[in-house]
């Protein structure tokens, strides 16, 4: 298995969990149990106090004295008062809970939390990055193609992009809405402003491939057989250009989805309760982490594995462009 492949797998592994949230995580992200703020995660036992192996794992309500939970899988969860939720992966019956990565200080479940989060903070990265590398890839194969007042119109329009400060003009343009805007609206504006932030510097990178590409020599000779122009962009040139926007892609989406937590840790991005990894991280510095809150930095540690996919995926898919012949990527 090529490392190109592996790094694929694990970025796609993350969305997968985060995409099935709604099954994977234990409660509600908005659920609060009260009576359990700051607990730390659940103990999940096979062996009982009294050294008998179950085949079903188990928790306890509150101490190891009491009776035992089994937990239960693919099974519907059950509330406080009885009445039936989701179908969740892990269940267990009140007054036992299953808190996998403790919970914060409103009693919310961090674990169900995370997943959740992942959807916003990832969710925004992929679609800015989307956003972004679609227009620098839309400009920069026209500007390198056809070249001349276009290719200077849009080279000197990367240029300004490039020297506006767009942390504080996105910092600007979200505290312009309001601060009840519903989490649809608010991810909808991080994600355009940060799209429309962000292609210049791919659209800069992909002129200069395509710019190489149209002097090969079977694009000449695909031009001197009659293609049409159209052709040679969306056949010959276009394709060239795709190996330099999977890096960036590799890349930019990282970048974004710290732009997102960003916002969001300071009160500008997707507002409670609708969780995100940003509010998070907020909560957990609000919280003066210590030793014996140390599962509050779960959001922080994600966000670390996650930069660390991405990191390999863009090394490995470099070191693909530099290994493949010219004209691989058709």
């Amino acid at each position: 298995m090529t490392p190109t492949i592996r790094t694929a797998m694990g970025v796609g592994a993350v969305y997968a969990i985060v995409l099935g949230a709604a099954l994977l995580s234990p409660y509600d992200p908005a659920t609060q149990h009260r009576d359990r703020p700051l607990a730390p995660p659940t103990r999940v036992h096979v062996v009982d106090r009294d050294g008998r192996v179950h085949l079903r794992p188990f928790v306890y309500a509150d101490d190891e004295s009491g009776p035992t939970y089994p937990v239960r899988f693919f099974a519907h969860e059950v509330d406080e008062d009885g009445s039936i939720g989701s179908r969740r992966l892990l269940a267990v019956d009140p007054p036992a809970h299953i808190f996998l990565a403790g919970t914060d200080e409103l009693g919310r479940d961090q674990f169900s939390r995370l997943l959740y989060g992942g959807r916003i903070s990832l969710g925004a990265g992929v679609l800015a990055g989307a956003l972004a590398l679609t227009i620098g890839l839309l400009l920069g194969c026209v500007a390198g193609f056809f070249g001349g007042w276009i290719d200077a119109a849009v080279m000197a329009a990367s240029d300004l992009f490039m020297a506006l400060p767009w942390l504080y003009l996105l910092l600007a343009i979200r505290a312009a809405l309001p601060l009840d805007v519903s989490p649809g609206r608010a991810l909808a504006s991080v994600v355009i402003v940060i799209g429309i932030a962000g292609w210049a510097r791919p659209a800069r990178l992909i002129r200069s491939v395509v710019l190489s590409a149209r002097t090969r020599d079977y694009v000449t000779a695909a031009a001197a057989s009659g293609a049409s122009r159209a052709r040679l962009m969306l056949a010959h040139v276009l394709p060239e250009a795709f190996s330099v926007a999977l890096t960036q892609a590799s890349i930019l989406v990282p970048q974004y989805t710290l732009a997102e937590i960003t916002l969001s840790f300071f009160g500008l991005g997707v507002g409670e309760p609708t969780p995100s990894w940003g509010t998070m991280i907020n909560a957990m510095l609000r919280q003066e982490l210590s030793a014996a809150h140390w599962w509050l930095a779960a959001p922080a540690a994600a966000l670390v594995v996650v930069s660390l996919l991405y990191h390999a995926a863009a090394d490995a898919l470099h070191q693909r462009s530099q290994v493949l012949p010219a004209g691989a990527w058709r």
